[in-house]
């Protein structure tokens, strides 16, 4: 089954037709449900899976992705904000936890309650507010309580686990769900920190009500039984990519990228090519500009770096990437190459990773990055 999009969240239609798209996005639902569930077969028994969500569901589209995790029998959703909560809850089971990874910010909590939402929360002054209004409710509400073991980020510290430890009243009218924690060097194996925040997790949270605990997200999951306690929280690994560098992934890739070629001339050598000539041809050449740019995603520093793919044949970005376009060297590739010529930005030739890496940065970020100028097209097999 193919779902065809046009709408990009919040700006309503950007091309009437995939005729007019300058690109054309394509997300695998399919996949992305065979990925929940293998991620779920690698688990300890017991221990369930949810997913992570936030960021639009890293880019691709919380609005076809959560349901279709849901139908799948995921029952417990991360998102990042409250926002991003509320957009969710109409589209998914009453059965459904979501819960808020930032918690509530102040004055926020009743907006929380009435979006059908879980924060969770990460410190004294969190916690304080969210009991308040379960006083003010007459009812117990539900939250996880994040500490901190080690990174540093969001969670409570050592001395506020103290306290709370030492004053567990702080959390009357509040019913924990979870203690969780997060790890800072999931995705390096061998790294030290790793078992020394997953001893810290297990002191800190031994100090706090009794409660079933969650630890692990997507390189987490692999770091094996010891991480996975009762809940893990895939986020990455879903979308397609490898959560650890270098260890056999547990998912296929999920998205597909393909821009269109807009223009093809032929260029003689000291011919500069784009902004700033950071690309002069050393030999004549026939170069062609491609509808996608750092407005879409395809972040600037991929000027001059990787290559995109013309059927099974390389063509080497030259020149800095523009606002709106890039340029390819399609000097090697046989044939005609015409206005609309599809090009292979990611895909079969071209991972995620990959790309991430010619980029200087992770997966993570070239997902979240896709913008909202292309046409969408969910398959689902």
């Amino acid at each position: 089954m193919v779902f065809q999009s046009a709408i990009a969240p919040g700006l309503g239609p950007v091309t009437s037709s995939a005729a007019a798209a300058g690109a054309t996005l394509t997300i695998d639902l399919a996949a992305i449900r065979r990925n929940y569930r293998a991620l779920a077969a690698r688990l300890k028994p017991g221990t369930v899976c949810s997913a992570v969500v936030k960021a639009d569901s890293y880019g691709l589209g919380a609005a076809r992705i959560a349901p279709m995790l849901a139908d799948a029998g995921c029952r417990h959703f991360f998102v990042a904000h409250l926002g991003e909560a509320e957009a969710i809850r109409p589209l998914l089971p009453a059965a459904c936890a979501i819960y808020v990874l930032h918690g509530v910010m102040p004055g926020a909590e009743a907006e929380c309650l009435a979006a059908g939402a879980t924060p969770v929360l990460n410190n004294l002054g969190q916690i304080e507010r969210w009991a308040a209004l379960a006083k003010r409710e007459g009812r117990r509400l539900p939250a996880i309580v994040q500490i901190d073991s080690g990174m540093s980020r969001l969670g409570l510290p050592p001395e506020e686990i103290e306290r709370l430890a030492a004053e567990p009243e702080r959390l009357a009218g509040i019913d924990v769900h979870y203690v969780m924690s997060h790890l800072a060097c999931a995705d390096e194996p061998s790294h030290p920190a790793n078992r020394a925040q997953l001893e810290a997790f297990e002191v800190r949270r031994r100090l706090l009500p009794a409660a079933p605990a969650s630890f692990a997200a997507s390189p987490g999951i692999l770091l094996g039984p010891d991480y996975h306690f009762d809940l893990v929280r895939p986020g990455v690994a879903l979308y397609g990519v490898s959560p650890v560098s270098g260890v056999p992934s547990p998912v296929e890739p999920v998205v597909r990228l393909e821009a269109r070629v807009v223009q093809v001339r032929e260029i003689g050598p000291g011919t500069g090519v784009g902004y700033g000539h950071t690309y002069i041809a050393e030999r004549p050449m026939r170069i062609a500009a491609i509808s996608v740019g750092y407005a879409d995603g395809w972040i600037r520093h991929l000027g001059n770096r990787g290559a995109a793919f013309i059927g099974a044949h390389a063509a080497p970005f030259i020149g800095r990437i523009s606002m709106d376009s890039a340029t390819i060297d399609v000097s090697a590739i046989p044939g005609e190459i015409a206005d609309g010529t599809p090009v292979e930005l990611i895909g079969p030739h071209r991972s995620v990773e990959e790309v991430a890496v010619d980029a200087a940065t992770i997966g993570y970020e070239i997902l979240t990055n896709l913008g909202t100028r292309f046409h969408r097209i969910y398959v689902d097999a």
